[in-house]
């Protein structure tokens, strides 16, 4: 009986040790900044009173059947500062132009300029040129009209006044498939899912490659066909007038789509004739043809006949063709502007098949995907732990998770690149579209604007924000949220609220 009671006794003062160690071992499971001269530790206790906070916010009922991973870590020390499913591989949406944006960076290098050619076998006898014209592309995501009227004037310049032989289109610097493997079907008219070329155009310094903007006017009176015009011009677009004007305060709702395979734009809905035009970016099919067409109209806006019979096509310039006008690009990390801020998905598949073409001599998915690899696994992502389909995000069968992109964002400022990497990211709050970017109507206060430094991202049942935040102590965070299957929107309000309070921690 004695040793019963011994027993129980002992029993009992084990748990009360074990009970008076719990608030230590807890505190312990929580990160502690690492001290340096330059960096006071925070107390245990504001690292709780975040993590607290931050978990209420995840408790929204909108997150409820979804998966939600959130990883923040100290951005000097690279130390975890909160952690919520940070180890889940989620689809990132346009997270994943952090990844080919960083791998870009470091293959190609901010400097790096793509250049369009114009070239000829042929010989200039006088004011005619006998032979053959090509216009050779090089990946140029920003090309536009005016470059090709600058080409056409370069020419004449020459004192050419006849091209006795046809125009071609080369876009052999990359191959030939033009949508990534995952594309939606119903994104391919879409200015987002628009074909990936060598020879590509943009219509406005939005830079959107590939694509033509069709606007749509109501015409005079009710019963009357819109006007339909497109920016550039082209006679490689088919416009399907089947839109009709309604009278004032009628209902306005115009579609606009391209049919699979062709360039037949089909317009259809109403507009009353007191509304705004309605605008819309359409992808077009074949978009080296579409920069033919361009160039040949402005080489006749100069004054330059082209005798060929040939009409639009594609073929490889001769290795011994010479190069009559030339156009480099802007720097890369000026392209990296309207690629980053605007969420560019042309940009970012091109980007993915330069790396395949200058480090592989490919200029394919196949290959820049696995020079992209290979260029994170050097900046501390190993291969096994990313899933990489394309280099935009549409694809939802990429795989990242919130602590690689956190790992990422850590590991970038160490690279000469990162000024680059840092300026191309969205500023919360700020107006102006190359500033805040696809932030800059989300979190306006005074703790966020101008602060956080983030990408968005969103796909069906997806949306993402990772990035940079410094906190009201003057703590530099990196931070990422990924939320995956949710249905019932919106979400970004949460991503809004995690990001400020982490501006408003006191750590």
């Amino acid at each position: 009986m004695l040793k019963k009671q011994k027993g129980k006794q002992l029993l009992l003062f084990a748990l009360l040790v074990a009970v008076a160690y719990l608030p230590i071992a807890y505190e312990q499971t929580i990160p502690a900044l690492a001290a340096s001269a330059a960096l006071i530790t925070p107390p245990a206790n504001a690292s709780v009173a975040l993590s607290k906070k931050l978990d209420v916010i995840l408790a929204d009922p909108k997150l409820q059947g979804g998966i939600t991973g959130v990883s923040v870590r100290n951005a000097t020390t690279g130390e975890s500062i909160y952690s919520h499913m940070s180890d889940i591989r989620l689809r990132p949406a346009s997270n994943m132009k952090l990844l080919t944006g960083a791998a870009a960076l470091d293959v190609l290098g901010p400097d790096y300029r793509f250049e369009t050619e114009v070239t000829t076998t042929g010989k200039q006898k006088g004011s005619t040129l006998q032979g053959d014209v090509y216009l050779v592309g090089k990946g140029d995501p920003t090309l536009l009209q005016s470059d090709l009227l600058k080409f056409a004037d370069q020419l004449k310049q020459q004192g050419i006044k006849t091209i006795k032989g046809n125009l071609f289109a080369d876009d052999s610097w990359y191959d030939d498939d033009r949508y990534s493997q995952d594309l939606n079907w119903s994104d391919e008219f879409n200015y987002v899912g628009a074909q990936v070329s060598a020879l590509t155009l943009s219509p406005n310094e939005d830079y959107d490659t590939g694509t033509v903007i069709v606007e749509v006017k109501p015409g005079a009176k009710a019963g009357e066909l819109p006007s339909v015009s497109l920016s550039p011009k082209t006679e490689t677009s088919v416009i399907v007038n089947e839109a009709t004007t309604v009278g004032k305060g009628g209902e306005k709702k115009i579609s606009i789509h391209r049919e699979h395979g062709t360039n037949r734009i089909i317009v259809e809905g109403s507009i009353p004739v007191d509304a705004s035009s309605s605008r819309s970016w359409t992808a077009v099919w074949q978009p080296s043809e579409l920069v033919l067409d361009v160039f040949r109209s402005a080489l006749q806006k100069e004054g330059i006949q082209v005798s060929g019979k040939k009409g639009l096509q594609r073929a490889v310039a001769p290795e011994n063709a010479k190069i009559l006008a030339t156009k480099k690009s802007m720097p890369l990390n000026e392209i990296y502007i309207p690629f980053m801020k605007l969420s560019n998905n042309g940009h970012a598949e091109m980007l993915v098949k330069e790396m395949g073409r200058v480090e592989k001599g490919e200029g394919s998915w196949n290959a820049g995907l696995a020079v992209m690899s290979e260029t994170l696994a050097g900046l501390g992502i190993a291969k096994d732990t990313v899933l990489l389909r394309d280099g935009s995000g549409m694809s939802h069968k990429n795989l990242v998770s919130s602590e690689t992109l956190t790992t990422l964002l850590v590991r970038a400022q160490e690279e000469s690149w990162y000024p680059a990497f840092r300026e191309s990211l969205p500023l919360a709050g700020e107006a102006d579209r190359m500033v805040g970017g696809t932030l800059r109507n989300r979190m306006k206060e005074e703790s966020t604007k101008g602060n956080v430094a983030a990408k968005t991202g969103s796909i069906t049942g997806v949306s993402t924000l990772s990035g940079y935040v410094t906190t009201k102590k003057g703590t530099p965070l990196a931070f990422s949220i990924m939320i995956n299957n949710y249905i019932t929107g919106p979400v970004t309000q949460i991503e809004d609220a995690i990001a400020t309070a982490l501006a408003e921690a006191d750590i």
